[in-house]
């Protein structure tokens, strides 16, 4: 069997999810070419791979799904010390997600501990990864997911809105994600141009952990990509002026984690200087705002009145 003809048969096990299949065409391959950089990839996906799912089965459905998730993110951490071959990546994402999705669609209008509305946040996640983004879409659009507003949910519908070239619908969503709660977006899982270089410009800066998932929004408006606002509502505003004298009051202790502390708090500010903007004589109480980021921050501060 030759190397393409090899390639292309485990290829379409991979995305049946066969990966002892897979392997197995790959290795028998690999004795006739072993210089080929793309069949060694690919065996040693098949080999990351393998011992995880042959266990799969004595796992319950939804843990079942919950695991490739998991593991998805450990090999997307692995892959960082190998050089991909995309061909190659997309066979496997397909196989690992559908397999996945269907672990997780067996689980709908079921009795299940869990909230349906988190469990179809999973299904267009699987959706989505295997690039039916409008299905995705359409899947996360049901009424019991949007009541949900968090910021995972709302940051997989801005991920898929983006995907799907509607881009101010998405920044709006992104926005509003990384706002309710920026450490509950899982960054690993998104996938759209949009989010992922201003994740990558963030990351130059030397940002990791929490510190880089509070430091996105600050950054996603300097550099303007959350450039599309909506209007507070007033119950909003008095819980942004809370939340500024709680950050405050607690950035003045030392023992304080001033490393997603004070992202935090520049991000509120910006939104309240977003609502003092559409405000009638309100140049006062910006100019009080722009004094505080100063002071905080002169190089954000620099960033932002330029």
């Amino acid at each position: 069997m030759g190397s393409d003809e090899g390639l292309s048969k485990a290829y379409s096990f991979l995305e049946q999810g066969d990966i002892s299949q897979a392997k197995r065409v790959l290795t028998d391959v690999l004795e006739y070419d072993l210089d080929n950089q793309e069949v060694s990839f690919a065996l040693w996906c098949c080999s990351f791979w393998a011992g995880y799912i042959r266990i799969l089965p004595n796992m319950d459905v939804f843990e079942r799904g919950e695991a490739l998730l998991t593991q998805w993110k450990a090999f997307l951490q692995a892959l960082t010390r190998q050089k991909p071959v995309d061909r190659t990546l997309f066979a496997l994402q397909k196989g690992i997600f559908s397999l996945a999705l269907e672990s997780f669609t067996s689980l709908i209008n079921e009795q299940f501990p869990m909230k349906q509305a988190e469990l179809r946040c999973k299904i267009a996640l699987c959706y989505k990864k295997l690039g039916k983004y409008e299905t995705a879409l359409e899947t996360l659009k049901d009424r019991n997911i949007l009541a949900e507003q968090s910021a995972q949910i709302l940051a997989e519908m801005a991920d898929c809105y983006a995907l799907c070239g509607e881009e101010k619908k998405a920044k709006v969503l992104f926005r509003e994600a990384f706002f309710i709660d920026a450490q509950k977006v899982d960054l690993a899982l998104l996938d759209s141009e949009l989010i992922c270089c201003l994740i990558r410009q963030v990351q130059k800066k030397g940002y990791t952990g929490a510190a880089l998932q509070e430091w996105i929004p600050v950054y996603g408006v300097l550099y303007g990509i959350f450039n599309v606002k909506r209007e507070l509502r007033s119950h909003e505003v008095g819980q942004l002026k809370q939340d500024i004298y709680a950050r405050e009051n607690e950035l003045r202790d030392p023992a304080c984690n001033a490393s997603t502390l004070t992202p935090k708090l520049i991000n509120v500010y910006f939104w309240l200087i977003d609502h003092y903007v559409r405000t009638e004589n309100s140049g006062e109480k910006i100019n009080e705002i722009l004094l505080r980021i100063k002071i905080l921050d002169r190089n954000i501060y620099d960033l932002y009145v330029k």
